[in-house]
């Protein structure tokens, strides 16, 4: 394999992770939690 197949194969690999990511984080059933972890910094003990 040549070094320019695998940078090819890594790039994409890496997109694929970074879509992945968006999509989870974009994910409707994650918004309460990533509610309640904002508002971490603001509660009080």
């Amino acid at each position: 394999m040549d070094i320019i197949v695998v940078r090819s194969i890594f790039t994409v690999a890496c997109l694929c992770v970074f879509v992945g990511i968006v999509a989870w984080a974009f994910k409707r059933g994650n918004k309460a939690q990533f509610e309640e972890a904002g508002r971490l910094p603001l509660a009080e003990d």
